[in-house]
């Protein structure tokens, strides 16, 4: 069943490159990511190619040499995708066209695109996709004319070439700013229908893509949100009133957050985002069992920075406890050398209590619902704290987590 399935798989190569700036090491992560992001949009990676370069190739992002042998490969093995790990300038894209033929030429910002375009369910999704997908094709419609390349500019040479082009921009241009004003107007009506949520606290759930973040809005608000072990399974803001004890308060479940997120997402998604903006706590969800973890934790903080939203009261909740391994070293191998990776859950534990605090640090499965009661216990708390600054005299109404008979 499984074999009949691959059949169906795009066949792939991907492409890296090692630089100054990043390591052998930091690019076999990357890759990583980048075979599961393919994966998810329905290819098959069958091959990674790669070089050392002082930085990437202005002109074709890797060597002459490196590209012919990219060429071949694809021409003898049927190849229809190269994808690269890193955004490719238009004129990349186009000269690196002109060397491999055989096969569609996309980058990781494309891929990513691509997956969100399959992934967008509802109107206003769609929407948002479509205006990142013309964003990022405005500046490279000129590389998808060059069958009529041959036709120079000039007196008497004016083809039809650069016509097509220049309408083709001007129907991207168009669609751009009608696309954008059909978000301005859903815009307007969501944040009407945020105001007439009322006085409720708002808690939002953000995190690196497939963390487990849709798993654990089910389980807190017992709702059904859509759950799969691919990247970017939820698109849409999924909004729930969630009631603990008899504290009600808001969550939301938002988009996953991914390194190198394409800034054309960033810009189309900004309404997506305002759920966050808007929130009074943030739930950081991260996968503890994931090996470069920490660095999802960095690039997550980075984008709520670049959002102004890292101002705001989290809890980091490390989630799949589960799923946890941690490296060993044998007592007599005296080569190898300590790393992160070796941590037990024990010391990491007492690494993010100590980094943010022991009340900004929770360890859970969502799935298993491992340590699920202190998790409640700890939102609970926190919910209400915010709820009694806001209106004091309710605080009667809301006693200690301890005190209330939980269901």
């Amino acid at each position: 069943m499984l074999e009949i399935e691959k059949t169906n798989f795009e066949k792939t190569v991907i492409v890296g490159v090692v630089t100054q700036n990043q390591s052998e090491e930091k690019l076999v992560e990357y890759l990583d990511e980048l075979e599961f992001l393919t994966f998810t949009a329905g290819g098959e990676v069958v091959k990674r190619f790669w070089q050392k370069m002082d930085k990437p190739n202005p002109k074709t992002f890797l060597g002459t040499g490196k590209m012919d042998e990219i060429a071949l490969y694809c021409k003898e093995n049927d190849i229809s995708s190269v994808i690269f790990d890193d955004e490719l300038s238009p004129s990349q894209q186009k000269n690196i066209s002109k060397v491999i033929i055989d096969a569609k030429i996309l980058d990781r910002t494309n891929l990513i695109l691509d997956i969100f375009a399959q992934r967008a369910e509802t109107s206003y999704a769609r929407t948002q996709v479509e205006l990142a997908q013309c964003q990022y094709l405005l500046p490279r419609l000129s590389g998808m004319w060059t069958h009529l390349e041959r036709q120079k500019g000039g007196i008497g040479m004016r083809g039809p070439g650069e016509t097509e082009i220049e309408t083709d921009r001007r129907i991207v241009r168009d669609r751009i700013a009608l696309l954008k004003e059909k978000i301005k107007t859903i815009d307007k009506q969501q944040s009407v229908q945020r105001g007439n949520r009322g006085a409720m606290v708002r808690v939002a759930l953000v995190g690196y893509t497939n963390v487990g973040k849709s798993t654990l809005m089910n389980v807190i608000s017992k709702s059904e949100v859509f759950v799969e072990n691919k990247l970017f399974a939820t698109l849409d803001t999924t909004v729930r009133k969630v009631v603990i004890g008899n504290l009600p308060f808001l969550l939301s479940d938002t988009v996953g957050f991914i390194r190198k997120l394409p800034t054309q997402l960033i810009e189309s998604f900004k309404s997506t985002l305002d759920e966050v903006r808007e929130a009074d706590l943030l739930l950081h969800i991260v996968d503890i069992s994931h090996a470069d973890f920490e660095e999802h934790i960095a690039s997550v903080n980075q984008i709520l920075q670049d959002i102004k939203c890292n101002d705001k009261p989290v809890i980091m909740v490390f989630n799949k406890i589960d799923a946890y391994q941690h490296l060993t070293i044998e007592e007599d191998d005296l080569m190898t050398e300590k790393t992160n990776r070796h941590n037990t859950l024990d010391e990491w534990k007492q690494t993010w209590m100590h980094k943010v605090g022991t009340e900004n640090a929770l360890f859970i499965s969502a799935l298993e619902k491992e340590n699920f009661e202190e998790f409640r216990e700890r939102i609970y708390e926190k919910v209400r704290e915010i709820h009694i600054t806001r209106f004091p005299y309710n605080k009667f109404l809301y006693p200690d987590f301890k005190d209330i008979i939980v269901e």
